[in-house]
């Protein structure tokens, strides 16, 4: 028995050393990103990008699909959905790889704008860091604006302005509900979903999104078959 509980504890220590060295090398790479681009900075490069979109010129029906299909306890939570993060850790562990990341649309904005999207136990800690730097500097709209301005959306497309006039035509204040829908199932997987390059998977997404919404209560089940007739 006392055999059994020396291997136990030398178990547990050696997974908090293994755990410590990755919270260290995550913070250091987190201080290593703010010190060449402070949260400051990024948030003013991205404000100035031509064709930024305010939260004020996008149709509620697309910030709802936005939020149920990429983060729906965005306005809930403080950069972190410890949620999220416990069920992509479970995946992770099932599939013995990173099939599953549990992050937030504030970590996502971290991700894109600071680090790689090389997928490492220790960017994932550095994300969370500067998620929490992002919480405290913006406000929720400030943050949803600043992920729809510097997602990538396909074709070139690098904001939802820009992806919105080159797939639609039209200004995102001007998008219906079925390209609302549309648009926000693209950054998941920008080469997979882009309607121009795989209609029917842009589809399948769009469907993933609508039903995201239904779940979460911003759309009913009569206004998603409205979207599928408009598909017909």
């Amino acid at each position: 028995m006392k055999y059994i509980k020396r291997i136990f504890a030398i178990l547990i220590l050696t997974v908090s050393i293994i755990v410590g060295i990755v919270f260290y090398q995550g913070y250091d790479l987190y201080k290593n990103a703010i010190s060449k681009l402070s949260i400051e900075q990024m948030v003013k490069d991205i404000r100035n990008q031509e064709n930024f979109c305010t939260i004020d010129e996008l149709p509620d029906d697309y910030i709802n699909a936005v939020i149920a299909v990429e983060d729906r306890r965005f306005y809930k939570h403080n950069g972190i959905d410890i949620i999220s993060i416990g069920r992509a850790v479970v995946t992770d562990i099932k599939e013995m790889a990173f099939v599953e990341g549990g992050s937030t649309i504030t970590q996502q904005i971290a991700k894109n704008n600071l680090f790689t999207q090389e997928k490492k136990a220790t960017r994932k800690i550095a994300e969370i860091f500067a998620a929490r730097d992002l919480e405290k500097y913006c406000t929720k709209d400030e943050i949803f604006e600043l992920y729809v301005n510097t997602s990538y959306f396909g074709d070139g497309y690098y904001c939802v302005k820009d992806a919105s006039n080159g797939y639609f035509d039209k200004d995102p204040k001007d998008m219906d509900l079925y390209e609302s829908t549309l648009l926000a199932g693209i950054p998941n997987a920008p080469s997979v979903y882009a309607p121009t390059k795989n209609p029917d998977l842009a589809k399948q997404r769009q469907a993933q999104v609508i039903d995201k919404m239904i779940s979460n209560g911003y759309l009913t089940e009569e206004k998603a078959k409205e979207i599928i007739e408009v598909d017909k």
